[in-house]
């Protein structure tokens, strides 16, 4: 039947018709342009389509239940059209991966790396300018990032912000720090995310460097529990070459957004094409435990760098630095100030008497880590310079190479080495990163010269130059070209007040540990909370290992210092089971060794302990209240166990089915004794050995702030 036009309306010629009908075709595939693609296991789904204006936007489902609603993706420029809208789809297309990889250290003697990806290649018609989305949905999670393949119309750009947004489905509960420029070392507030504007005045505490940016700007790794159950994580994966993410929440309609860190210009990033965005990460389940085993963030980085990685060697260590901690010895030689490097002569100034870093004092400590089999010693406070080393905002503070005139490197590179254990060097930079660059080669010669093949760096206080900040993009780059550089040395770096960890570790496994939020040192400064080791492992350990240096037996600092009233919130058990559920293939025995010599039997747990691992299994978890992990030790056929809850104390059910079938195991446990409590009796405890099987379920009950670890060895 032939075209009819409206009356008084000549009908257009076929040509023009077609070409119409294949325009409006085109431009609805690519403004309601819609694609989906699953998990391996397919319980997740994430879809994605293009918005009107072209607007980027993604949604994901974990059982058919919202994760994250439709939530806008892109970037604001600082200068021309911004990268969020206008956009049309070029192409699509999808691919699977499968492989196992082995780590050079870790939690599991393998990682699979399984996904399905789906790639969008956008382009902006009014710009010419093309953008790529890729977008990897695992069994446990979504990874996603921006790329920005070189072209003509982007060549150089500075990013102004990121506009990538997580649209949740409720008024989650939420495990949370304030949103902060320079420190992560606040302690978690649990809420709801609409509490936390009302919360955040108390939730921000003081630091010695501390930028906070928004009443409602929190930070990640965010951990989420929504009404129905679903564990959510959001962090993000591969930070190389970019500005740290924190999150702006929308407490109105539950929306988060992106926050970059700005450079001291006030800017979030300078690129150049081409080049990538760190990888936004969304971990889930419907299991707590499921959240603290994935390898997600791990397999969003690139495979090692390093050809030879023998001389990367997980180590148990000691060190003269709770001392300094609690007070009752001093980082400086002298009591003096106002001292120029240059200028000044050690020999002729008085010593304070409490300095900590003595050749005497140091080698009691190396003779305590012989005795023991542990692997090195931590000396900080050994080099010049810690007289007025914080606050002054001295741009030339330390140079690294040069010892106080009580501290001999020789003579005890000397007596460490024919004991078999190594020195751990300390690199404190005050946060002058000009003038630790300035050293760097020279200061990773010195430890090779003298026998150190491991270093705990420090970015203590303001960053040198001025204006910068601990996660912007000139800073995260500082702290890889420290890694790489050490890497030529075959030195290992352990840093302290750096940015938190998004898996590189997995690239540059000579970052063998971080800190990146409250450690043990601030239970000397006030305490951490009950709940505080119930917590990290589902946020910060996220992204890598911690430095959380445990193993503290004294739990009152006034027996060190009588000035500090301060108390560890820890019951002496629960010190031992964080060696366990605080992964770390670096471990510090943190108190001293006087204190050690007085529990001899619990001190056999650290002595004992593995810090690499075949195998790992979270056996119940649940943010906040209570973690229990079983790691199995490399290469043997040994088990450890441990245990940690939060202030109201709990009783503990687990079935030891991880042991090999047809096995009798050895379980010396170590638990809260009688009455335990982290505050009013924290140093109770009983050990006991019985026969276990596969088949044994074992209960036991966890004290106030307490928890319990257990040995398991194979009865031969």
């Amino acid at each position: 039947m032939p075209h009819l036009a409206p009356a008084g309306r000549p009908a257009a010629p076929r040509r023009l018709r077609q070409s119409l009908l294949l325009l409006s075709l085109v431009c609805c595939w690519n403004f309601a342009h819609a694609e989906a693609i699953k998990s391996p296991n397919a319980n997740l789904v994430l879809a994605f389509s293009l918005e009107a204006g072209g607007v980027p936007t993604y949604s994901l489902t974990y059982k058919g239940r919202p994760v994250i609603k439709p939530s806008h993706l892109g970037l604001e420029l600082k200068e021309g059209p911004g990268l969020a809208s206008g956009f049309a789809v070029a192409s699509s297309a999808t691919t699977a991966f499968d492989q196992t990889w082995t780590p050079v250290w870790g939690e599991t003697k393998t990682i699979r790396n399984h996904y399905n990806e789906l790639t969008v290649t956008l382009t902006q018609a009014a710009t010419k300018r093309t953008m790529v989305l890729h977008f990897r949905v695992f069994d446990d999670g979504l990874g996603f990032r921006y790329e920005f393949p070189k072209q003509p119309a982007l060549a150089y750009f500075v990013v102004k912000e990121e506009r990538t947004q997580f649209a949740l489905a409720g008024d989650h509960k939420a495990f949370w720090l304030p949103g902060d420029y320079d420190t992560q070392e606040y302690s978690t507030t649990t809420s709801k995310l609409s509490e936390v504007r009302g919360l955040m005045k108390t939730a921000v505490t003081p630091n010695s460097s501390q930028t906070t940016f928004s009443p409602t700007g929190v930070q990640t790794p965010l951990m989420l529990k929504s009404a129905d159950g679903l564990y959510i994580n959001l962090h993000e994966a591969a930070l190389i070459d970019y500005s740290t993410m924190s999150l702006e929440l929308d407490d109105k309609n539950m929306v988060l957004e992106s926050h970059l860190t700005p450079d001291a210009q006030g800017d979030k990033g300078h690129l150049q094409t081409p080049c990538l965005s760190p990888w936004r990460t969304v971990i889930v389940s419907d299991r707590a435990g499921d959240i603290l085993e994935s390898k997600l963030v791990l397999n969003l980085n690139e495979p090692t760098k390093y050809k030879d990685t023998s001389w990367i060697k997980p180590t148990k260590y000691v060190g003269v630095w709770w001392e300094m901690i609690t007070g009752k010895s001093t980082w400086s030689y002298t009591d003096g100030g106002n001292l120029k490097l240059d200028s000044v002569n050690y020999a002729t100034l008085k010593p304070s008497g409490t300095h900590g870093a003595t050749t005497a004092h140091v080698k009691e400590y190396i003779d305590f880590a012989s005795q023991h089999h542990l692997d090195a010693v931590l000396v900080e406070g050994w080099n010049i310079g810690w007289e007025d080393w914080f606050g002054q905002g001295k741009d030339y503070v330390f140079d690294f190479v040069t010892p106080y005139p009580d501290f001999d490197v020789q003579e005890l590179h000397r007596y460490a080495a024919g004991k078999g254990i190594k020195i751990i060097m300390h690199h404190e930079t005050s946060g002058s990163v000009r003038n630790y660059e300035r050293h760097l080669e020279r200061a990773y010669q010195f430890m090779n010269d003298n026998g150190y093949d491991a270093v705990k760096s420090g970015y203590v206080g303001n960053i040198l130059p001025r204006g910068e900040h601990h996660y912007g993009q000139w800073l995260n780059n500082h702290y890889l070209y420290a890694i790489t550089e050490a890497a030529k040395h075959k030195i290992m770096v352990n840093a302290h007040e750096a940015v938190r960890p998004t898996g590189l570790a997995r690239t540059y496994p000579n970052l063998i540990g971080n800190e990146a939020a409250r450690g043990t040192e601030y239970e000397a400064f006030g305490g951490n909370n009950a709940d505080h080791t119930t917590i990290l492992p589902f946020t910060r350990l996220i992204g890598g290992p911690m430095d959380y240096t445990p193993g503290i037996f004294q739990t009152k600092v006034s027996a060190y210092n009588p000035d500090n009233k301060s108390f560890v919130h820890s019951t002496l058990a629960r010190q031992l089971a964080l060696y366990v559920t605080m992964y770390s293939p670096l471990q510090m025995a943190a108190d001293l060794p006087e204190t050690y010599n007085k529990h001899l039997d619990a001190f056999q747990f650290i002595e004992d302990v593995a810090v690499d691992w075949d195998d790992s299994k979270v056996l119940e978890a649940e943010p906040g209240d209570y973690i229990t992990i079983a790691r199995k030790a490399k290469g043997k056929s040994s088990w450890f166990v441990g245990s940690t809850c939060d202030e109201q104390g709990r009783t503990s059910k687990i079935s030891l089915s991880f042991l090999d079938p047809g096995k009798t195991y050895v379980a010396t446990i170590y638990a809260d004794g009688k009455n335990a409590h982290y505050e009013k009796n924290p140093q109770a405890y009983a050990i006991r050995k019985v026969n276990v099987t596969s088949k044994t379920k074992l209960t036991q009950y966890c004290a106030p702030g307490g928890g319990y670890a257990i040995s398991l060895t194979e009865k031969r």
